[in-house]
């Protein structure tokens, strides 16, 4: 990492988010190498420096001013309890873009069916912190809250509750366990040290590459469309489009014919491009987008 005072330091997660990071950075526009024996990754922009850490750890860098800004979940900014500034929701993950739910969860047979009924047991979870709060709060005295180093869902027959993080649901129904509740909701965040926000030039930098890698995760999921159409089926080709934005409408060199630009949502592509196939268009194509701000 440099000393450049004028570079932003940014912490990018390593772990599971750690290669849709990278992916996210370079549909934004940047390119970022990582090295499996390296923890500071080479970044094509100058003005930016990058080092990896968990997750689970940078809030607390953030917030101690070791780097100007990271990525991490906002559950592990509540779990430290740090003094962060969030400056945007990143909705990407490598699984969906659902957020994650931290779910008290007890197993298929268990007779538990509210958390007022674990008073007096054991817990086990990695989110320790957020537990123990949680608990409390509903004034439910445990037995004790268990740090678990992972596999939490296999502890939940071997105690009497846990609290582990989902996205699909899936794991917790291959080990035949039950949601009695839901602790907490997250997403990924951009957050950015308290000093470092206060500074206008470098948060007018981190605004706008907060604004990018929006703009990439915007992109995701959509194509752009362009097509040809008869002037005199302009208006039927214009009715099978989504009517939330207008498309762009541009004269050929031919007045009989104009050419249409849109863009859609992926999924809607494989059913409206015959349809305007049918009404007229021809010379339909699709493109992948890069960003959409």
């Amino acid at each position: 990492m440099t000393d450049d005072p004028t570079t932003l330091k940014i912490g990018l997660p390593k772990g599971s988010l750690q290669d849709p990071t990278v992916d996210l950075f370079r549909r934004a526009g940047y390119v970022i190498e990582v090295s499996s024996r390296n923890y500071y990754p080479r970044i094509d922009d100058p003005a930016l420096s990058c080092v990896m850490f968990r997750s689970q750890e940078m809030s607390r860098y953030v917030e101690d001013g070791v780097i100007d800004l990271g990525i991490c979940g906002h559950d592990w900014v509540v779990e430290n309890g740090s003094d962060v500034h969030e400056v945007c929701e990143l909705k990407y993950s490598r699984a969906t873009t659902r957020p994650a739910q931290w779910v008290l969860a007890v197993p298929e047979e268990s007779e538990v069916s509210t958390p007022e009924q674990l008073a007096g047991g054991i817990v086990a979870t990695e989110l320790t912190g957020t537990v123990r709060r949680y608990f409390e709060e509903k004034g439910i005295e445990l037995r004790k809250i268990e740090f678990s180093w992972g596999a939490t869902e296999v502890k939940a027959r071997l105690i009497d509750a846990i609290v582990d993080i989902t996205e699909t649901g899936s794991s917790l129904v291959a080990n035949k366990l039950r949601v009695i509740d839901t602790i907490l909701t997250s997403t990924t965040r951009l957050i950015a040290n308290q000093q470092t926000w206060a500074d206008p030039a470098k948060r007018a930098r981190i605004e706008d590459l907060a604004l990018l890698l929006q703009g990439a995760i915007a992109a995701r999921g959509r194509v752009g469309l362009k097509l040809n159409v008869p002037r005199e089926k302009l208006e039927a080709v214009l009715g099978l489009l989504p009517a939330a934005k207008s498309p762009t409408v541009n004269e050929l060199a031919d007045p009989a014919w104009v050419a249409i630009e849109i863009i859609v949502e992926r999924r809607t592509e494989r059913e409206l491009v015959p349809r305007l196939h049918r009404a007229g268009a021809t010379d339909v194509f699709s493109y992948p987008l890069q960003s959409v701000i």
